[in-house]
């Protein structure tokens, strides 16, 4: 396991140098999320392409916690399929909750930055959880419903 100041060193990297910060021209999809706590506010676009993730980005006015997540899952999620993104989705979130999802694979090391960020700030967990349950919101609505938009 990682030292807390390689996973600092990590989120920094990534409000740094956010991936996949961008509104892309013609997204398929789009879905707006907020922290009313903290005033967190974040736009999530993604495009599919043969039942795969082709794009996906976000755009926010967040704080570092919800842009590193947001950009941690973009990387991650990218190319995969939206059944695979619900099952990271759901693993996520329970590990974010501290409940162990032990169907899971253990989390990567984006993610473990984070969930040792939330362990020193439990009350940034709502910013962490936020770019997936966005994510979320648009994987459950029915493929119908998601191609209506």
């Amino acid at each position: 396991m990682a030292g807390t100041d390689t996973y600092d060193e990590l989120i920094m990297e990534h409000i740094r140098n956010a991936r996949n910060y961008r509104a892309p021209k013609r997204p398929q999809l789009e879905a707006k999320g907020a922290n009313p706590l903290c005033g967190d506010e974040m736009v999530l676009y993604l495009g599919f392409r043969r039942g795969r993730i082709e794009d996906i980005a976000f755009q926010c006015t967040c704080c570092g916690i919800s842009m590193a997540s947001a950009s941690i899952m973009t990387e991650l999620l990218q190319g995969g399929n939206p059944a695979e993104a619900k099952g990271l989705i759901r693993a996520f979130l329970a590990l974010l909750d501290g409940r162990d999802d032990s169907g899971a694979a253990g989390p990567t090391a984006g993610q473990e930055a984070i969930l040792a960020t939330v362990r020193k700030f439990p009350s940034r967990a709502r910013c962490a959880a936020l770019p997936w349950t966005t994510l979320d919101s648009i994987l459950e609505e029915p493929a119908a419903a998601r191609r209506a938009r």
